[in-house]
């Protein structure tokens, strides 16, 4: 019941001074919430900003949240092989907005693992732990 405790924690403060700018979501068509918000919540409570662009969001919709927010990091979600599918996609959008190499890309989630982010060249953290550590050491901090 430790994800029901989680879950129900009060939705922590927008950070004053954030270090960083975050765009979370899950992909295109992942409807799984629980585990993209547990990230969102543990990044926020670690300072960061977070641009939450919901489930079942569209490739898209992370590049240009990302560019209209000035985002240091794409955080996504992948819990279903469909999701998993549309990595390429996800990193076409990216290129076409112009971020490769300007952002960083995390993912994370039941459907991949870090051999599929190795092959995209992107982080992976398997628990929300990791994804703040990842987060923080692109930042620097």
């Amino acid at each position: 019941m430790s994800w029901l405790k989680s879950m129900m924690e009060k939705e922590p403060p927008e950070p004053e001074n954030p270090i960083g700018t975050v765009v979370i979501g899950t992909l295109d068509p992942d409807p799984h919430m629980t585990p993209k918000e547990l990230v969102r919540k543990a990044l926020m409570r670690a300072q960061f900003k977070c641009i939450d662009v919901g489930k079942k969001a569209p490739p898209a919709d992370f590049a240009s949240q990302a560019k209209a927010n000035n985002a240091d990091i794409i955080a996504v979600s992948i819990n279903t092989t469909l999701a998993k599918n549309n990595i390429p996609q996800l990193m076409a959008a990216i290129e076409s907005a112009g971020l490769k190499g300007k952002v960083t890309i995390m993912i994370g989630g039941a459907a991949v693992d870090k051999s599929d982010a190795d092959g995209v060249g992107v982080l992976y953290g398997a628990t929300k732990e990791e994804a703040v550590a990842l987060a923080k050491k692109a930042m620097g901090k």
